[in-house]
């Protein structure tokens, strides 16, 4: 029997890139919607499946043959399991594309041409809905301490205050091209060139922040990074990560701690850290007096998730030699 990547063009326009793990069902309606939305592109799809639990590998070797379908032996994190895809891939871009995302129409085929048509933007992303068609804020500045303070302090709410809203393009309905710092992983074209260029992933990242990583080695490579509105797919969120929960929070205040070590030094490293530390611990001190005093009915299951962040904050400092 021919493997499969024998039987494909040597001139593939982009290698698409899944990973997955315990998604099934929705990596089954993620692929269903993909192949028949990729018409007007050589594509090479691979799905990396991180050791799930769930049958999805088996899922997707019996009714997606043509997938290049990678099965690892433990869960090797988002970074990781995307850059065993990214080594083998032969097309002139590769599309990150999660698993719990629906592909509509032409937005692919959209994405490639936009790429071609624009050789200065190194990486790029499209519109993205929610579940219930509304539009999701994808892309967005990058995740400066200021942004930090803004986020964590919640003055980004206050509607009096727009011009605080800039680091989530808030009032931005996503209908033009613009550029942009970061742009989401969910749906993230990048050029192979680039990729030769700056590196693959950062696999010191687990899950969350390798794409702002990615963003801002792109940047500085002299790339520009741009949102245009080519086409559509729908992001349904949750996940992988959807029952990650308190270790979940965890691992994001790591992903953004290891951000600003990296491209700040160790004293932008620990601002971030303290601020979320702050952040983390004033949420637990007012669900506790929530469900003490005002009896607040998920008072008891928001303090009790807090505390364990908060007794779990050690670990989102990275560990040392791997920032």
């Amino acid at each position: 029997m021919i493997p499969a990547t024998a039987m494909l063009p040597d001139n593939i326009d982009v290698s698409i890139v899944i990973v997955n793990w315990n998604t099934r069902e929705i990596l089954r309606d993620c692929l269903t919607s993909l192949y028949a939305n990729k018409a007007g592109v050589r594509a090479e799809v691979f799905v990396v499946d991180n050791a799930s639990s769930d049958g999805s590998a088996d899922m997707v070797a019996q009714y997606f043959p043509e997938v290049l379908l990678i099965r690892n032996d433990v869960n090797a994190g988002f970074a990781a399991a995307n850059n065993i895809a990214i080594r083998r891939a032969r097309g002139r871009h590769v599309l990150l594309l999660n698993s719990d995302t629906l592909v509509h129409g032409a937005v692919i085929t959209n994405s490639v041409a936009y790429l071609d048509e624009n050789p200065d933007v190194g990486a790029m992303g499209c519109r993205v809905l929610n579940a219930d068609g509304t539009v999701q804020l994808t892309c967005s500045a990058w995740p400066s301490l200021a942004n930090l303070m803004l986020l964590t302090s919640g003055l980004w709410k206050l509607p009096f205050l727009s011009f605080l809203h800039g680091y989530r393009f808030d009032s931005w309905k996503r209908d033009t091209q613009r550029d942009v710092d970061v742009i989401s992983g969910c749906y993230m074209l990048v050029r192979s060139e680039v990729i030769r260029r700056v590196g693959r992933l950062d696999e010191n990242f687990f899950f969350f922040g390798e794409e702002t990583d990615w963003c801002r080695r792109i940047a500085k490579d002299g790339w520009k990074l741009r949102f245009a509105p080519v086409g559509e797919i729908t992001h349904l969120g949750g996940g992988s990560s959807g029952s990650l929960n308190q270790r979940r929070d965890i691992m994001l205040t790591q992903a953004i701690v290891r951000l600003h070590y990296k491209h700040s030094g160790i004293l932008a490293a620990s601002l971030a850290f303290a601020m979320l530390f702050i952040f983390n611990a004033s949420r637990l001190a007012f669900w506790q007096l929530a469900s003490r005093m005002m009896r607040h009915p998920k008072g008891a299951q928001r303090r009790k998730h807090f505390a364990g962040v908060v007794a779990g904050f050690a670990h989102a400092w990275p560990k040392a030699g791997r920032a």
